[in-house]
C-alpha cells in the first residue's frame, strides 16, 4: 500500500492513463478539492479566513475546488492570471489577516524560471508570514529538482496528489515543502511503477504486528540484551531500555557500566540490570542485541570496541547499532543471515563513510546505500527529516510521520530501543524491513500525537506514548500528516 516516488514524466503517464481509462478530470479535481478542504479543516477553526490563490491551469482548479468543503470558514478567493495586476489585492486580503492562504498558483509543469512579476507576487506571499498550505508542489518549485525556479513558495504543509514527486524528497526543497502530506485516493486509476524510493503509509501497518495468540508467555516473545549508559550519559540506557519495553518483548536485560550502574538500576523495575563485563560473554540465552546508547564516556573507546567487534561479527541473533556503538562496528564479514540494523544520524553517517554531514544530506538515499555496502549489506535507518529506511539493494523507504519537535537528545536511544524489542521477538524476525519500518513510524506518529495535544512535551512523555498510533484511513488522504 505504500506508494511510488515518481518523476514528473511518470506523473504525466498516470494522469494519460486515467483520462484514457474514461475517468474525468473534473471528478478528479473535485475529489482533490476535498482532500484539500479536509487538511485545511484540520489546521484551521470555526470562524477562521482562508485565502485561496488560484492560478490558470489544473492546480488553480484543485484549489478552487476546496471552497465548497469549508464550512464555517470565510474563505476569500483570487484568481491570478497576471501577478502585477493582482499585486494590490492580494495585499489588502493578506491584510486581514487570513489563518491559512491556500496556494494553486503553479503545479508540478514548472520547469524554467519564473518571470520577476511572479517572484514579485510569491515574494508577498511568503513575507506575510501566514501558514500556507501548497496544493501538489509549492508554486515555483521544480517537482524533479527540488530547486526553486527563480522564487518559490515557502508553504507551512504540501499536500502533493497522487503520489510523493522526487524534488519535493530533497533536501533543497524541505525549506518551500514543510510537512510533506499525500491525497492518495483522488479517482487516478491503478498503476504500477518500478521506482527506488516508496512513501510509507501508515495503512501499510494495518493489523501489525500480528495479535498475539493466547497460549504463549515470555520466553515465546524474546530476551533483549542492551549494552547501554556509562557514567554521565545513564539517561540514554533508560530510555532505550523504556524504548524496548513499549514493543513488549519477553525480557529485557540491560547491561551497563559500573560507573552509571547505580543510577541506571535505580530507574528501572521490570527490566534486569547487571554491570556490564566486557571480558566476560552476555549471561544466558537472548534474542536479539541493541549496543552503543549512551555510551559516550571519554574513557570507553579502546574498552568497548574488542566486545563491540566480537558481538556484531560473531552473533548469531540480530543486532542493533545505535550512537557510539557506530563508531565501534567492524567492517568485518558476519554470520549468513544473520540481522543487523545500523541507525545513524547525518552526523554519524558522515563519520561511517569519512565525509562530511553535508555530503551525506546532499544524496542521502546513496548515503544510505554506501554505509549498508560497507557494513555487511546491513538495514539502516538514516534519521532525520523523512527518514530514509533501506540497505545496499532493494527498494528504500521514506518515513512521512514526526515531526521538529523529536530533535531532542534522548529520542534517538527511545527509537533504537523499540527497533530492538521488536526484533528480539522471533515471531517478527521474518520481515525485518517492515518491523523497522513500523518502528520509525510509529516513533515519529507518537510525536505528532504528543504535538498536537500540547506543545513543549519532553522524551520522557514521548516514552509514554510510543507505539500507541494506530492507522485509521482519512478520506481521500493519507493519514501521516
Amino acid at each position: 500500500m505504500s506508494l511510488p516516488v515518481l518523476t514528473v514524466a511518470q506523473m504525466r503517464e498516470w494522469e494519460k492513463a486515467t483520462w484514457e481509462s474514461g475517468q474525468t478530470e473534473a471528478d478528479v479535481i473535485r475529489r482533490v478539492g476535498k482532500s484539500v478542504a479536509h487538511l485545511v479543516l484540520q489546521l484551521t477553526r470555526r470562524g477562521d479566513r482562508i485565502l485561496i490563490l488560484a492560478g490558470k491551469g489544473n492546480n488553480g482548479a484543485d484549489a478552487r475546488a476546496a471552497r465548497e468543503y469549508l464550512p464555517e470558514r470565510v474563505v476569500d478567493l483570487l484568481d491570478v492570471k497576471e501577478p502585477q495586476a493582482e499585486l494590490s489585492k492580494l495585499d489588502a486580503l493578506l491584510a486581514l489577516h487570513p489563518a491559512l492562504v491556500i496556494d494553486g498558483l503553479f503545479g508540478i509543469g514548472i520547469n524554467r524560471s519564473l518571470n520577476p512579476e511572479w517572484a514579485t507576487l510569491i515574494q508577498h506571499v511568503n513575507d506575510a508570514q501566514v501558514p500556507i498550505l501548497a496544493v501538489d508542489v509549492p508554486s515555483g518549485l521544480n517537482a524533479d529538482s527540488g530547486q526553486p525556479e527563480g522564487a518559490a513558495i515557502s508553504a507551512t504543509v504540501t499536500l502533493t496528489v497522487g503520489a510523493p514527486k522526487e524534488g519535493l524528497l530533497k533536501p533543497a526543497a524541505w525549506p518551500f515543502v514543510g510537512r510533506l502530506a499525500v491525497a492518495n485516493e483522488v479517482g487516478l486509476v491503478p498503476y504500477n511503477f518500478e521506482t527506488e524510493l516508496h512513501w510509507t503509509l501508515p495503512q501499510d501497518f494495518l493489523n501489525y504486528p500480528p495479535p498475539r495468540a493466547a497460549a504463549t508467555h515470555k520466553g515465546t516473545y524474546g530476551h533483549l540484551a542492551i549494552i547501554a549508559g556509562s557514567l554521565g550519559y545513564h539517561g540514554a540506557a533508560v530510555l532505550a531500555s523504556r524504548g524496548a519495553q513499549r514493543a513488549q518483548p519477553g525480557l529485557i536485560t540491560l547491561y551497563t557500566t559500573e560507573a552509571a550502574y547505580h543510577a541506571v538500576a535505580s530507574q528501572t523495575q521490570a527490566v534486569m540490570v547487571s554491570p556490564w563485563e566486557p571480558s566476560k560473554k552476555l549471561a544466558g540465552r537472548h534474542n536479539a542485541l541493541l549496543l552503543g546508547p549512551g555510551l559516550a564516556a571519554p574513557d570507553l573507546s579502546d574498552f568497548m570496541k574488542l566486545p563491540t567487534r566480537h558481538l556484531w561479527r560473531d552473533s548469531q541473533f540480530p543486532v542493533v547499532a545505535d550512537a557510539s556503538g557506530l563508531d565501534w562496528v567492524p567492517l568485518d564479514p558476519i554470520p549468513r543471515n544473520a540481522i543487523r540494523v545500523l541507525t545513524p544520524h547525518p552526523a554519524e553517517a558522515a563519520r561511517m563513510l569519512l565525509c562530511s554531514t553535508e555530503q551525506v544530506q546532499a544524496n542521502r538515499l546513496e548515503a544510505l546505500r554506501q554505509i549498508s555496502r560497507r557494513y555487511a549489506h546491513s538495514w539502516v535507518v538514516l534519521k532525520g527529516h523523512q527518514t530514509l529506511i533501506g540497505r545496499s539493494t532493494g527498494e528504500v523507504y521514506v518515513n512521512s510521520s514526526g515531526n521538529p519537535h523529536l530533535a531532542q537528545g534522548g529520542s534517538g536511544d527511545l527509537l533504537s530501543g523499540y527497533i530492538a524489542g521488536l526484533l528480539c521477538q522471533p515471531a517478527l524476525q521474518s520481515d525485518v524491513l517492515k518491523l523497522i519500518r513500523y518502528a520509525v513510524w510509529q516513533h515519529g506518529a507518537a510525536a505528532d500525537r504528543l504535538q498536537a495535544r500540547r506543545k513543549g512535551w519532553t522524551v520522557e512523555e514521548l516514552s509514554e506514548v510510543l507505539g500507541t498510533a494506530e492507522c485509521e484511513q482519512m478520506d481521500g488522504q493519507s493519514c501521516s500528516f
